[in-house]
């Protein structure tokens, strides 16, 4: 029997072709109705519909009913037999691990707090044992996840996964951290900066969804900044990009954990305020302190204040290099909303090229403290490949 081939603008090409942006699609916002996927997509809604009741059909694709602006519409997801993927955010105090479906659903979750100077092999024993309880509480196998994505609060050398520069995560210096956890999970593991991945899940799920250049700050125990340039996400020559925290702001000013002195963390990070508050507070969590300025206590505000107009000023050069249209803040510290934005946004009209007529829209981020998480989540599913790549990395 001969061989159909498939010529190039042949019908079957073209229907190969829809079905792969319908699929993108999909993966790239989590979940669309049929008339969203058209306008995605540029297809008319009958081929869409087509092509959804087809796959559909051979389980790549479920359906299900939603009611959008008042009107039933059919939600359509990648269906949950393509696999799962999961995302763990390692910051300083804090371990969060999700696991999803790669439509970015997610079916199980678990947060844990860490002691202050945690170690790799630790933190990287217990993914794995999460995992399995959480692999068995959805009633999945292992093999099933498809990808793994870790976020940690440091610049990560993408030759060795290991963290960029000694010193700015004790206990984890000179770990190859996908190889690691390769070795307890079985499954592939990709490792990246949590401010990048902050800036990614914003881009996708949350407040720079549809907007093409973003800066995404990352401000709490440690400050960093996602970039997201003509749409996609900017990680640089060596994939260090975004260190927005290690900007020197005050020649010969506190030592970082860098080992450079002066750096915006070292003077508005989680320490520096906690420094500062400790005869009035003793020894709280920055999340106290977040709690305490909400209800009204003067010295927490004007940390809280400070540390704005620091970032702000910082924030500034960065719209003069960039020109972004919108700037993100995320991180424990945006969780003091106005206390924190209003001083930062201040000091960036103030100090923009072209003033308060140019400044970038500043917002607080949508994700809350799953942020992160559900950014390694969005890098795994992407780098799992699943319905072609979109974002180049």
């Amino acid at each position: 029997m001969a061989t159909q081939r498939r010529t190039p603008g042949s019908q079957t090409s073209l229907r190969e072709a829809n079905r792969a942006r319908i699929v993108n699609a999909i993966k790239h916002h989590g979940g669309l109705t049929q008339i969203e996927l058209a306008g995605a997509t540029g297809l008319s809604p009958a081929t869409v519909s087509n092509i959804v009741k087809e796959l559909s059909s051979s389980g790549v694709l479920n359906t299900s009913q939603s009611i959008r602006s008042g009107r039933r519409a059919q939600h359509v997801t990648l269906a949950h037999a393509l696999g799962l993927v999961v995302g763990v955010h390692v910051s300083t105090r804090h371990m969060r691990i999700a696991l999803a479906d790669v439509a970015h659903t997610v079916v199980a979750e678990h947060h844990m707090p860490l002691a202050k100077d945690h170690r790799a092999d630790n933190e990287l024993d217990k993914v794995s044992l999460l995992l399995t309880d959480m692999l068995d509480s959805v009633d999945a196998r292992r093999d099933e996840v498809l990808a793994v994505g870790v976020a940690v609060p440091a610049p990560i050398d993408q030759a060795t996964h290991t963290v960029a520069r000694l010193g700015m995560m004790r206990g984890w210096d000179g770990v190859p951290i996908a190889e690691s956890l390769e070795r307890r999970v079985k499954r592939p593991v990709f490792v990246d900066n949590s401010a990048n991945l902050t800036a990614l899940a914003e881009s996708r799920l949350g407040a720079g969804r549809g907007i093409r250049n973003t800066v995404t700050l990352d401000i709490a125990d440690t400050i960093g900044a996602g970039l997201t340039l003509n749409g996609q996400l900017y990680r640089g020559s060596h994939g260090i990009a975004g260190e927005f925290g290690h900007m020197v702001v005050r020649e010969n000013g506190p030592l970082c954990r860098c080992g450079n002195r002066g750096c915006l963390e070292a003077i508005a990070g989680g320490p520096a305020i906690l420094d500062e508050l400790r005869d009035h507070l003793g020894s709280l969590k920055l999340g106290d302190v977040v709690a305490q300025a909400k209800a009204g206590d003067a010295r927490c505000i004007r940390a809280i204040g400070d540390a704005g107009r620091h970032v702000g000023e910082a924030t500034a050069n960065l719209c003069n290099l960039f020109d972004p249209e919108l700037v993100i803040v995320d991180g424990e510290l945006a969780r003091a909303g106005e206390l924190l934005l209003g001083p930062l946004r201040h000091a960036v009209e103030r100090s923009i090229i072209g003033g308060a007529d140019v400044a970038p829209e500043i917002v607080e981020g949508q994700l809350g403290n799953r942020a992160a998480t559900l950014g390694a989540v969005i890098y795994a599913a992407d780098r799992a490949n699943i319905g072609g790549d979109l974002m180049p990395y």
